[in-house]
């Protein structure tokens, strides 16, 4: 292949060549996007039905898992097909579409948790002044905004990487395995991806922490038991899906390819690409006694509508 117009498609190894795993890790995953998809969805439908959850933190709560959703179907369908007998393929445009979404949807969560970091930020230090600093339309320009970095990002990240052979150690359009691949000089396309992505992340990152580092100083002036546990409980399960996702992210992309190992990156794509996705809407749903509520509401209500005792 002399050039990248004559790279019609792209052979994905996968996660495992071992036969007798295929199966298992089918089932594994299957059972992993179904959780995601109900999860998720019925999330984002709690928050639709019950009027006490139409506040600013529930609507970023709910865009969040739709951008979940959107995160995990644009790679998981891909990966349980590959561990089904037959082609092993993706297309040009097709491996293009799925790293322009797998990238697009990625920005986007990056930026809705230091959008939520500051929901969090004014709902603890400023709790009087909450309903007339996060109004509706502060909260549809901070999502507004996440979209437009994610498409402008994701259009930058996909167009750098894109002069290729055409075969990838890994089981998605991921960024290191297709710089390995890139027959141009890869170690530009690599300064492009780091700064491009350091700027996202640590943009994102920093506003977090500071974010947190006035709350933290809003808990310390706190007298009131009821008031700090009540802090805790709201920044809980933020820091819990913080920590995994720069975590990975950080160890994914934020250092040289030379000492990746694909292997190692596909255990840790795994986390952020499916297991992630899955476990945000069950952090929130868990750990938010509104959403918490809500949700024991409607329980009840359906199971006296089928008329189940209980």
């Amino acid at each position: 292949m002399e050039n990248c117009s004559e790279v019609e498609e792209f052979i994905l190894v996968g996660l495992t060549d071992a036969p007798e795993l295929q199966v298992t890790l089918f089932i594994i995953f299957t059972i992993i996007y179904l959780i995601t998809l109900v999860g998720n969805l019925g999330l984002v439908v709690l928050i639709l039905w019950d009027s006490h959850l139409h506040t600013s933190m529930c609507f970023f709560l709910s865009n969040f898992s739709l951008i979940d959703l959107g995160y995990s179907s644009s790679i998981t369908p891909k990966v349980m097909a590959g561990f089904l007998p037959g082609d092993k393929t993706i297309s040009y445009n097709g491996c293009a579409a799925q790293m322009f979404f797998f990238a697009y949807f990625a920005t986007i969560e990056n930026y809705l948790l230091a959008a939520m970091a500051y929901d969090h930020q004014a709902a603890v230090c400023k709790p009087l002044h909450y309903n007339t600093t996060m109004t509706s339309r502060v909260c549809a320009c901070l999502v507004t905004s996440s979209h437009m970095c994610g498409f402008l990002f994701a259009s930058i990240h996909t167009g750098s990487i894109f002069s290729l052979s055409n075969m990838i150690h890994h089981f998605f359009c991921d960024v290191p395995p297709l710089l390995v691949l890139s027959y141009s000089v890869s170690y530009v396309n690599e300064v492009v991806i780091f700064f491009a992505v350091g700027f996202n992340v640590f943009f994102a990152f920093f506003f977090i922490l500071k974010s947190y580092f006035l709350i933290f100083i809003a808990i310390l002036r706190m007298q009131s038991a009821e008031g700090l546990q009540k802090a805790f409980s709201t920044c809980a399960s933020h820091l819990t899906a913080v920590s995994i996702f720069y975590g990975t992210i950080i160890f994914m992309y934020l250092q040289p390819s030379c000492r990746h190992s694909m292997d190692t990156d596909k255990v840790a794509s795994v986390f952020y690409t499916m297991v992630l996705p899955m476990l945000n809407p069950l952090v929130y749903s868990l750990r938010n006694k509104e959403v918490s509520s809500a949700f024991r509401k409607i329980t009840k209500q359906t199971k006296s509508s089928l008329g189940i005792s209980f």
